[in-house]
């Protein structure tokens, strides 16, 4: 284990790209794996709606996530770097970062991956010119990625605090994303155990009105009361603030359901067939319980990535907090 592996692992630091897989264990099987090239990839897809802390990072400190892959570089021999941006991100920032990046052996990639380009196999599929669909996992990319080599996937935010932690200055922190129906939208860092309630109302977002929260992401996310906030936000860090007299059930998860069926990459059974019967039913405005969970169930237990896995966690939230 090299000096800078064992201070990531002492940092504690978890991957934030929605996982939360310890990032020390990730760099340690690419550094024992030996091969004749390898590869690190920082994954600026950002494909979860309602998340905006990759986006906020890359406006406002491009050079620390440099910093951060150069670190990288050093601590893997024969590596190369590719940061891959969604086409929004690579017209916004890509000058930037090929300023920043000069003779670095760092790439930049643009191409359309959608949600699932947030996946490790998926986005590793799309740098190898193929699909953007999921591997199959073992081999995880980090003994056999791209073209068949180790292979390091984080994300934007990963990347950053990789920066902080080689300079010391990493305090356990981690970037919120707080959107919906708030008076100053945006994206804080604070402590990755900050509770929500105590965020809203830090930001003077806390909201004066009957509401409730959907932590996480604006799609995946899960619902949560007033009496839950004493949690911190979930999976990518959004919170999602919805006025609850406002809004139409029904339109909130035709949203979801919608998203779901779009995004699908329809390499499964389960999740083709599950999302679409799930989305006839909700564009029918018929809402059994029975035929649902059975949906539910199947998709969790067989879906071949985690979009099947997730459908269930605001739907189901939902109806049985909110109601319809």
């Amino acid at each position: 284990m090299t000096a800078f592996i064992e201070k990531l692992k002492k940092s504690g630091l978890k991957g934030r790209g929605g996982s939360g897989f310890p990032t020390f264990e990730k760099w340690q099987t690419v550094l024992m794996t030996k091969a004749e090239q390898k590869y690190l990839v920082c994954n600026g897809a950002e494909g979860e709606p309602g998340v905006k802390k990759d986006h906020y990072i890359l406006a406002n400190y491009p050079e620390i996530v440099i910093e951060g892959i150069k670190i990288g570089l050093e601590t893997f021999e024969k590596s190369k770097a590719i940061i891959y941006l969604k086409s929004n991100y690579y017209r916004e920032f890509g000058g930037k970062l090929k300023e920043l990046i000069g003779d670095l052996p760092i790439g930049l990639f643009e191409k359309k991956g959608g949600y699932l380009a947030g996946e490790e196999t998926t986005i590793v599929s799309i740098l190898e010119g193929g699909l953007a669909e999921p591997k199959g996992k073992p081999p995880y990319p980090c003994k056999a990625g791209i073209n068949g080599c180790p292979t390091l996937v984080n994300n934007v935010e990963t990347w950053y605090h990789i920066a902080k932690i080689d300079k010391g200055e990493y305090k356990k922190s981690r970037f919120f994303t707080i959107g919906g129906k708030v008076k100053n939208p945006g994206v804080w860092e604070r402590d990755e155990k900050y509770p929500i309630n105590k965020l809203l109302k830090e930001t003077d977002n806390y909201p004066d009105f009957d509401f409730f929260v959907q932590s996480g992401g604006e799609i995946s996310g899960e619902i949560l009361l007033p009496s839950e906030l004493k949690q911190t936000a979930r999976g990518q860090g959004a919170i999602i603030v919805y006025n609850r007299e406002e809004t139409d059930g029904w339109e909130l998860m035709q949203k979801w359901i919608n998203f779901f069926h779009q995004e699908n990459c329809d390499k499964c059974t389960p999740c083709r067939e599950g999302v679409y019967r799930i989305k006839e039913m909700f564009d029918k405005k018929i809402f059994d319980q029975k035929v649902l969970k059975d949906i539910f169930y199947v998709l969790d237990k067989t879906s071949f990535c985690s979009l099947g896995k997730v459908v269930s966690i605001p739907i189901k939230s939902f109806y049985q907090k909110i109601g319809l």
